[in-house]
């Protein structure tokens, strides 16, 4: 059995055009002096750190990219195109709202837009296999969405047919990532079709039970949708190739539940939290990643509606560290071995 490996963070809640978070060698050494040992890196949004059309082409860009973090005791967990994920799929209602995540001469154009995802997220293959990572980070994107909720009455196979689409736009950058060696772990998220364990199984029917089709798992999602995120863990561990590290809290009350009534993050019943802040038992997750022999990284990914992230991310690294399982070698009561040999277990069952 393998240590779960650990502690990674996130990047992209902390880029920005202030030092240190402007610039990869400065937000290396801020992450490796506050205690981490891996970054998940994002490749998508105007502030890259990382250019992933370069990577996917260049192996000495990438021994770079590695040396530098290496200086700081650093490795990359996983790349993430998140951003470049969602536009996979996105359904004409976000249009507008989703625009944002592609460049700018793309923006307005839904089947260019596509297009250059499609283009992303295969280069992040190549990327990741050049680096000697095995899985990656990202989203499914959405064309049922809007329709999550059964009124007004959905038509007979519209959820049938945008996970259908969804499998045709997928299986091809699939088949690349199966072609590098390398998992593509979806988030499974609110926004996104693949948002739980039943539209999961959906989408591994429309591939074909695809081997790289697989899970980054996040418990903050689990409590906000009142989903048992324990017994997810029994159901698809097989799967499960990365972990986000996040919090959250669920607290009900007679003005809204699930939904949020339109509040903000601060107002919702279900919020997102700094680890150790919220609800989740991360002990017992810990608990079941190890014993499952869970393979990846136990990346902090920081979101909270009320701490600030630089408390978060000092806080995680040791929070993280704390709850990694020392997997065992030995058996707790091999000190107390008979040594009985197969002829004695005979005997004692009388045979």
């Amino acid at each position: 059995m393998k240590t779960l490996k650990g502690p990674g963070i996130f990047l992209a809640q902390f880029l920005g055009s202030e030092p240190p978070f402007d610039r990869l060698d400065t937000i290396a050494r801020w992450a490796a002096d506050l205690g981490y040992v891996g970054v998940q890196m994002p490749t998508g949004g105007a502030d890259s750190i990382f250019d992933l059309e370069r990577a996917a082409e260049s192996q000495a860009y990438c021994d770079d990219i590695a040396g530098l973090l290496a200086g700081h005791g650093l490795q990359i967990t996983e790349l993430s195109t998140h951003l470049q994920g969602q536009l996979v799929a996105v359904h004409p209602a976000y249009d507008e709202l989703f625009d944002g995540f592609a460049p700018p001469a793309l923006r307005g154009n839904p089947k260019a837009r596509q297009e250059w995802a499609v283009g992303q997220l295969k280069a992040a293959a190549r990327a990741s296999q050049r680096l000697g990572l095995t899985a990656h980070a990202t989203f499914s994107g959405a064309l049922a969405w809007p329709y999550f909720y059964p009124w007004p009455q959905r038509p007979a196979g519209l959820v049938d047919e945008a996970f259908a689409e969804l499998g045709r736009r997928w299986t091809p950058i699939l088949d690349v990532f199966d072609a590098c060696g390398v998992d593509a772990c979806y988030e499974i998220h609110p926004g996104e079709d693949l948002h739980d364990g039943a539209t999961f199984e959906r989408f591994l029917d429309v591939v074909d039970g695809h081997p790289r089709a697989n899970i980054l798992y996040d418990p903050s999602h689990f409590v906000l949708q009142q989903l048992d995120y324990l017994d997810f863990i029994d159901r698809y561990h097989a799967r499960i190739r990365a972990f986000h590290v996040k919090d959250a809290e669920f607290r009900p009350n007679g003005r809204s539940g699930v939904y949020g009534g339109y509040q903000g993050w601060v107002d919702r019943p279900g919020r997102f939290r700094s680890p150790g802040d919220g609800q989740v038992d991360f002990g017992a997750i810990f608990s079941k990643l190890a014993a499952y022999d869970y393979p990846g990284w136990a990346v902090l990914e920081w979101e909270c509606a009320l701490k600030h992230p630089e408390d978060g991310a000092r806080e995680g690294a040791p929070f993280i560290r704390d709850h990694i399982i020392r997997v065992t070698e030995r058996a707790f009561d091999d000190f107390a071995s008979s040594g009985v040999d197969a002829a004695a277990n005979r005997r004692l069952l009388g045979l």
